[in-house]
């Protein structure tokens, strides 16, 4: 087995140890030579040679350090850190901007900010559905709910400008909200507009609105707790009177078509009676079907009195000649009962009755008359029982403002929050001024 990569050749005692790691040039061409001589002589070591190599790498590994480490320019020592120009006027922009502004404003808060008094008061909605007399023959009662869309339309009114301006002309908010004299920031300007007063009023009166629920829930703030405590009970008289208005719309909207049809039916049924009215004027006849049952009536007696002639007629003339008074006196009777029987179905037909027209035609005008008529009535009474429906219905159905929470009254000022204030404005001036001064030395940098 080969050892020789691993284990080093044994050293003769006589023999001395050399260094044959070669550090300068000179010396390692004059070990090149030496090593070209031996090949010559023809005494080639293979142990000598691979010492040589592994010699000949680590001089060229230490030339090549040497050369990097030459390369390597090492810097003096920093000297020791000193405040300049730039650092006092850092220092300075930092009590200019953040500590003089925070102060102030301080200074204002504690000194200047009038007292606040906050009233809350919350409602909701409620929606009352009575059930009918058949629905409590059937066991169902009544039904309360919140009305979440009434609830959004009254949001939105506490904070419109119609609800603004009748509040202030209720109590005279301008007054109410300029009381403060020394303290611009937090009141409100005698001489403001109405847009001005809405803005003021987002300011001073804070809605929490949970829609899931339907519940509203206002925080009323004012200069003094009596004036808070008036808005808020005012808020809530408009707001239910508001409610009121709408449950009224409701009612008005649900029997609006009800009752236009029935105006509509009214206005026909008045039309079809006026027009039988004028067919009686016009023919003198109330009803021309009773007219005519008379008529039949007298047709049919007719013919019993000339059967009776005829039979009478015939007695005579088996017992008496053609030429007795009494024959022609009963053929004269005939004679006259066939002609009025003639006359009489002649009524029937054209030029009959007393305006000249047939009975016929009488009857059957009448008749489509009297069909629209009882169409209209019967189009009336549909109508009529729509209409009291619609209306009963509606009258089951109500609105009203449900409080939960009742205007209160504060006996402490909580308004306005002074250390929140002074905390999220040092939080954005710190945060401008940090912006500032890494935009300033990023400026700088670039020059």
């Amino acid at each position: 087995m080969d050892t020789e990569k691993t284990a080093q050749p044994a050293v003769k005692p006589d023999e001395k140890v050399q260094d044959n790691t070669p550090e300068t040039a000179e010396e390692q061409a004059q070990a090149r030579k030496k090593r070209n001589k031996n090949k010559g002589a023809g005494q080639v070591n293979p142990r000598q040679q691979r010492r040589e190599e592994q010699a000949r790498r680590k001089a060229e590994e230490a030339e090549r350090a040497q050369k990097v480490i030459d390369a390597i320019k090492v810097s003096p020592p920093a000297r020791p850190s000193r405040p300049r120009r730039r650092h006092w006027g850092v220092l300075v922009s930092f009590f200019v901007f953040v500590c003089l502004p925070l102060a102030v404003e301080w200074w204002y808060l504690h000194a200047r900010a009038a007292d606040q008094y906050a009233s809350d008061v919350g409602f909701s909605v409620r929606t009352e559905e009575t059930s009918s007399a058949m629905e409590l023959l059937g066991g169902l009662s009544q039904i309360s709910r919140a009305s979440s869309s009434d609830t959004d339309i009254l949001y939105e009114f506490i904070q419109s400008q119609e609800l603004v301006s009748r509040i202030d002309e209720r109590l005279n908010l301008r007054e109410i909200y300029s009381k403060p004299e020394n303290d611009p920031v937090f009141s409100f300007p005698e001489n403001g507009t109405i847009e001005d007063l809405v803005d003021y009023w987002s300011r001073m009166v804070k809605i929490d609105y949970d829609a899931t629920a339907g519940l509203l829930v206002l925080r009323v703030l004012a200069f003094d707790p009596v004036d808070s405590h008036t808005i808020a009970s005012v808020i809530f008289e408009e707001s239910s009177a508001k409610i009121n208005e709408l449950s009224a719309i409701a009612r008005e909207d649900a029997t609006r078509y009800a009752r236009e049809e029935l105006e509509v039916a009214i206005e026909r049924l008045k039309q079809a009676r006026r027009a039988i009215t004028d067919f009686r004027n016009k023919h003198q006849l109330v009803d021309p079907q009773t007219d005519i049952q008379g008529q039949i009536g007298l047709l049919n007696t007719l013919q019993q009195q000339l059967a009776e002639a005829l039979i009478e007629l015939d007695i005579l003339s088996t017992t008496t000649s053609e030429t007795d008074p009494r024959v022609v006196q009963v053929q004269r009777k005939i004679d006259v009962i066939r002609a009025r029987i003639r006359a009489e179905r002649q009524k029937f037909g054209q030029a009959g009755a007393l305006s000249g027209e047939a009975y016929s035609t009488l009857l059957g005008d009448y008749e489509e008359l009297d069909v629209d008529r009882e169409f209209a009535e019967q189009a009336y009474l549909s109508a009529l029982s729509a209409f009291d429906e619609a209306k009963a219905e509606a009258q089951r159905q109500s609105r009203y403002l449900a409080p939960f929470i009742s205007p209160t009254r504060a006996e402490k000022s909580t308004y306005p929050r002074r250390d929140m204030i002074l905390l999220i404005s040092a939080l954005f001036i710190v945060l401008s001024w940090s912006t500032g001064v890494l935009l300033s030395y990023a400026i700088k940098d670039r020059r």
